[in-house]
């Protein structure tokens, strides 16, 4: 089942895309000691070691969303800001997602985890041809609090340089197609450790920033946790 996505672009202005593949791609960072770092800061949470790094989580389209309230069972969720490639069989285009995920459900298995929950993503989208030269430059910052009164604070934050390379990912997803991906399919690529520990919060604001153009992509949203009846 496909979801369709309204997208802000600077060429097209908005433009519609449907989404029939979702991926999303863990333990990608290009320096092996992070990975490492990611998976000891996750087994604390009881998360077992992937099987191998990295690997590719196939989810339901209809995860996406762009909506800025997003209800989760319990409240053990928590976000992580990534960088997002969809491929509209026209153009490749560079977005930014949070790959929202149920911690507690994680212990147990990372795929159903990730399959629990929606995936928030911005409205704008960059050509991704057009920063394929210095994607690495790219800044990814997010922050957290869990009330409209509290400061925000610094949660996550590196550039992609500290990720493996897209193309790299693109190559190697199962979704894979030339220097391409499939028509209509969406790939998250991977985050940072969190500054504090993984932890929830009832508030997310994640931004992707490009230096040279000093231009942002931004998106925050609410988690409301929902009661688990048994």
């Amino acid at each position: 089942m496909s979801v369709t996505l309204q997208c802000d672009t600077d060429e097209t202005g908005t433009k519609t895309i449907a989404i029939d593949n979702l991926v999303v791609a863990g333990w990608t960072a290009r320096d092996r000691a992070a990975v490492d770092h990611h998976i000891a800061e996750l087994a604390a949470l009881g998360v077992p070691a992937p099987s191998r790094v990295p690997l590719f989580y196939r989810l339901s389209a209809q995860l996406l969303t762009q909506a800025q309230d997003v209800e989760f069972l319990g409240g053990e969720a928590s976000g992580e800001i990534e960088p997002l490639i969809i491929d509209d069989g026209e153009a490749l285009w560079l977005g930014l997602g949070s790959d929202h995920t149920d911690r507690k459900l994680e212990s147990v298995s990372v795929a159903f985890s990730k399959q629990a929950c929606a995936k928030p993503v911005a409205r704008q989208l960059w050509r991704f041809d057009d920063l394929r030269d210095r994607l690495d430059d790219l800044v990814l910052t997010s922050w957290i609090r869990d009330a409209d009164d509290a400061e925000w604070q610094l949660y996550q934050q590196g550039t992609l340089a500290a990720i493996r390379p897209l193309a790299e990912l693109m190559a190697t997803s199962p979704f894979a197609q030339g220097e391409r991906l499939a028509p209509g399919t969406a790939m998250m690529c991977g985050t940072f450790g969190a500054r504090g520990g993984v932890r929830p919060a009832s508030q997310f604001r994640m931004e992707m920033h490009d230096p040279e153009r000093d231009r942002r992509i931004t998106h925050s949203y609410r988690a409301k946790a929902l009661p688990v009846i048994a």
